[in-house]
């Protein structure tokens, strides 16, 4: 008998004791399966109001989406009015009687609707289930000659009328190897590594047929070789790059308004060291593709050169703007009106006036960042505001005042993010705002008033520190007004004249609100309540937010719990974390969105799912909370990670602390991989995806940046850079619980030598792991996401559930495509889950 308990007893702990009474035994597959990104397209329709504002009036116009389908509206704030666009019964039959399709008002495929100039019109496109041979198609029998016939209609707003344009003929997209000058006149490129331009009548020959032998294209530069280029040809196989050599390609350049000079920044990488991913499931032959990619301390750097070119008279200079070894050249974009979005061209502007141009020169450790102007008429570099830190300093576009008479800066100096008044020479007038708080976006400029507006975060008493509010302040600090109170994260939508605001509220418990108000912060009406009925209707609950301390036990961290929608207090459930590390964010949702698979869903298996900031991560914070992993990338976040665990099973009973999973993509990869290693006793699973787990073969610019380089200038004057990191391979002897690596095999971002590195040391260290490439994937995973998603499923359900019932199938994925050998439709667009390095 004492054998048998003895046996009992080692059973369940070998399984992590999923056996214990009330506790899940099985993964629960068919409610994950119910939140699959393609079934949570038909229950959750618009969350966030998106403002297409007019140019003339303070009008705007949106599409909102719910279960009843689509409806335009057009509101009016200075007449505190909303009204829908179209009649939508009567919309559909007129377009059925033209387009011969029937349409319904539930079912209306609207497309590339705008107004027109005089806003007295809105126009719009709908495709038919006619095939045509496509216009300008020389081909007429090749495979993809054919085309959907596109149907052209104008709807005038005061009659209510709707009219074909049956001769309209509609601007052609705009290539991506062409950069338009401002007045559309002539139109540059690259070809073979130098620089070309094209007028606009040749420029309309080649949207007809890029292949046209009476183009005329004439050459601006002559000295362009390759990885010394005017071009731009990454992404492309050897195989791609040698078949398109002689092709158009993007010359990224920014123009002056007035059309008569541009700017670019060209790269000397002929010195940067070769890096190859081997596309293994390329058509016949596997193909190589090499690119060109420095890693942290290699003194081999890319050379950056700012160029200035005189478009009227074909010539172009180097400026000189050197100050630092392997030095970093940023030139700002203008910011886009928001008036501009539905234009058919929009023209890519320097930041600054036809006479002058604002940008940044970064050292290579990124502890001093200068702003500068350059006089275009005569090629001189003037510094104007220079940032020095013991850590890495970061910018933002500055404010111009008047055309830059004045500058508005955003700075870290004093350990927040505040803005700064300085004159147009670069001398401080005063700070602008102040206070333990983060301010985040130049939102306007009012010259006349002297008000700035801008979104901040962390001032709020009593909130999550990460919720976004938009502010008022007077340029000389005085009257800071907070415009959109409210304890949730707003994001905001400012008219280009900055006199009213769409204010989008929700917090990841509630139920996303939009709501129009002024520039003093008044509410004018209130537009939309998002419809989560069908959501609702399958069971779903909000996650729940929660505050915990960091392992210091000062620091406050906040986070998110995803629980089972049949969750049941008196059981006892494995814990999982989703993390990704920052230093740029952290994955912890703020607001309600669609990006739930990763937690949500998870959590239906029969786990609670959380998520939860570390010191060292969100820059939203203060500086030291942002740099506090500095000079120690690999370990910085893992001990609160470890103490929020233990903090919320100490809150929650169902919490069982002895199943600890964790999972991550990217830098999310590589730090669940590093807590199974240095806290090997308490993380017993883990899926890590794409981690960079040796930061000495990742980027330079992310891991110098974060981790810290150290410049060395000898007594000769000689600069060298030291970079020292600890790897997640060093520690591959400590692994004690299950781990499953997976990468992508053509991952130009994360190399797929950082999971390969891995495995090699845990093999040499006789571990047992787990190891998937993803065949023909980059960074993201691409179309194998789901299935990403599903093994990461399986891991947890068999490793913290003891559920090892998957057959060969992934019956989940399976269920969702009809099995017809027919290519799936496509459904709504969702939404792209959280961003990650």
């Amino acid at each position: 008998m004492r054998l048998f308990y003895f046996l009992a007893a080692f059973l369940l702990a070998s399984l992590g004791g999923h056996a214990q009474t009330g506790s899940p035994a099985k993964a629960n597959y068919q409610l994950a399966s119910r939140f699959s990104p393609k079934k949570l397209e038909k229950l959750i329709f618009t969350t966030s109001l998106d403002p297409h504002w007019l140019k003339k009036t303070n009008r705007f116009w949106y599409m909102y989406e719910s279960p009843n389908g689509k409806n335009w509206y057009l509101v009016d704030p200075a007449a505190k009015s909303k009204q829908a666009i179209f009649n939508t019964d009567q919309l559909a039959a007129a377009i059925t009687l033209v387009v011969r399709d029937p349409f319904d008002a539930q079912h209306l495929p609207l497309e590339n609707l705008k107004f027109t100039e005089d806003e007295k019109n809105v126009q719009f496109e709908v495709k038919s289930s006619i095939d045509q041979v496509k216009k300008d198609r020389l081909d007429k029998k090749a495979p993809d000659s054919l085309e959907k016939k596109t149907f052209y209609f104008q709807y005038n707003l005061a009659t209510r009328k709707v009219t074909e344009l049956k001769d309209y003929n509609k601007p052609k997209r705009k290539p991506t190897w062409a950069s338009i000058s401002p007045d559309q006149k002539y139109v540059v490129f690259a070809k073979e590594h130098n620089l070309y331009w094209m007028d606009r009548a040749n420029y309309e020959k080649a949207l007809k047929n890029e292949k046209d032998s009476t183009i005329v294209e004439t050459k601006f530069t002559s000295d362009g070789v390759e990885h010394y280029t005017y071009g731009d040809s990454q992404g492309e196989t050897n195989v791609e790059r040698e078949k398109n050599k002689k092709n158009r390609k993007p010359a990224y350049i920014m123009w002056s308004p007035d059309s008569k000079h541009f700017l670019m920044t060209r790269t000397d990488a002929r010195k940067v060291k070769d890096l190859w991913v081997l596309h293994n499931t390329a058509a016949g032959r596997p193909a190589l593709e090499t690119y060109k990619y420095q890693m942290p301390g290699e003194k081999e750097a890319p050379i950056r050169e700012l160029l200035l070119f005189n478009f009227a008279e074909k010539t172009s200079k180097k400026i000189n703007a050197t100050a630092f070894k392997d030095q970093e050249i940023s030139v700002w974009p203008a910011p886009a009106k928001q008036s501009s979005r539905d234009d058919e061209f929009r023209a890519n502007l320097w930041h600054g006036t036809k006479d002058k141009v604002y940008f940044t020169r970064t050292s290579r450790d990124l502890k001093r960042i200068d702003v500068l102007s350059l006089d275009v008429a005569t090629g001189t570099v003037k510094p104007l505001i220079d940032e020095r830190f013991n850590t890495y300093v970061e910018v933002s576009r500055v404010g111009l005042v008047n055309g830059g008479n004045e500058l508005i800066h955003w700075s870290e100096r004093d350990g927040w993010a505040h803005f700064y008044l300085y004159d147009g020479n670069g001398k401080l007038k005063n700070q602008i705002t102040s206070g333990p708080f983060h301010c985040e976006e130049i939102i306007g400029i009012d010259d006349k008033a002297r008000v700035l507006y801008f979104t901040a975060n962390g001032r709020e008493a009593k909130e999550d520190p990460y919720y976004l509010h938009l502010y008022r302040v007077n340029f000389d600090g005085s009257g800071l007004k907070l415009l959109n109170s409210g304890n949730f994260d707003h994001q905001v939508s400012m008219n280009d004249n900055r006199t009213f605001f769409v204010n989008n509220a929700s917090r990841v418990n509630t139920v996303p609100k939009s709501a129009l108000y002024n520039s003093n912060g008044k509410k004018v009406m209130d537009l939309e309540t998002a419809d989560l009925s069908r959501l609702m209707a399958t069971g779903y609950k909000f996650p729940e937010p929660f505050q915990v301390k960091a392992d210091d036990g000062v620091t406050d961290l906040y986070g998110v719990m995803y629980k089972p929608f049949d969750f049941d207090s008196t059981k006892k459930y494995p814990i999982i974390q989703y993390i990704y590390p920052g230093p740029q964010t952290e994955a912890v949702n703020k607001a309600f969105g669609r990006s739930m698979d990763r937690m949500d869903r998870l959590a239906q298996m029969g786990f609670i799912v959380i998520t939860v900031g570390n010191r060292g991560g969100h820059p939203a914070r203060s500086k030291w909370y942002h740099t506090y992993g500095y000079g120690n990338l690999r370990d910085y976040g893992l001990a609160d990670k470890k103490a929020a665990a233990e903090q919320l099973a100490d809150r929650h009973r169902f919490i069982d602390i002895n199943r600890v999973g964790i999972t991550g993509h990217s830098g999310g990869g590589f730090m669940s991989t590093a807590a199974m290693l240095v806290y090997p006793d308490f993380f017993k699973v883990a899926v890590s995806g794409a981690g960079n787990h040796e930061n000495n073969i990742y980027n330079r610019w992310w891991s110098e940046k974060h981790h810290g380089v150290k410049e060395v200038i000898t007594a000769k004057g000689d600069t060298t850079f030291q970079y020292a990191i600890d790897k997640n391979p060093d520690l591959a002897k400590n692994l004690k619980g299950r781990l499953l690596l997976t990468t992508g095999d053509v991952d130009n971002n994360v190399h797929p030598a950082n999971t390969i590195r891995m495995a090699d040391a845990l093999i040499k260290a006789n571990k047992r792991f787990d190891l998937v490439i993803l065949p023909g994937q980059r960074h993201g995973y691409g179309d194998m996401t789901e299935y990403s998603f599903w093994m990461t499923a399986d891991y947890f359900s068999k490793h913290l559930l003891g559920d090892f019932s998957q057959t060969v199938d992934i019956t989940e994925i399976n269920r969702e495509v009809e099995q017809n050998n027919k290519r799936p439709q496509s459904g709504r667009t969702a939404t792209t889950p959280e961003g990650e390095e």
